[in-house]
């Protein structure tokens, strides 16, 4: 379903998951970008980012900054965060250990919408 519903869907249209949630970004997320953006670690982290009430490194401000808001095009879209890339999740090998995410994300996301309805459609 994840394969068929993402055929049918242009991200690009839409861009609410980076207009309206962030990722979470691991070490090797925050060392890979802040490489090819030429700054150091430290620098990319005060400029960009804050640990949230979970202790996770997150986006200090939304809408993500690394998106274009003129065509909806993440800028560094071959080196984003791992959870970026796997947004939002639906073609995870194990989708029910994540179903209060796919939740979340249905609020965010049109495509996890239509995936819903679908199922819901498919009793």
């Amino acid at each position: 379903m994840h394969k068929a519903v993402f055929a049918e869907t242009d991200c690009l249209q839409c861009a609410r998951c980076c207009r309206s949630t962030g990722p979470l970004l691991t070490k090797k997320d925050i060392q890979r970008i802040a490489k090819k953006q030429g700054i150091k670690t430290d620098v990319f982290e005060e400029k960009y980012l804050r640990v949230d009430e979970d202790g996770d490194w997150v986006m200090k401000s939304l809408p993500c900054p690394f998106l274009a808001l003129d065509n909806n095009k993440c800028t560094i879209y071959e080196y984003a965060p791992k959870a970026c890339r796997q947004y939002p999740h639906t073609d995870h090998p194990n989708i029910k250990s994540i179903l209060g995410l796919t939740e979340t994300n249905v609020m965010h996301c049109p495509a996890v919408f239509e995936m819903i309805e679908r199922m819901k459609n498919n009793k």
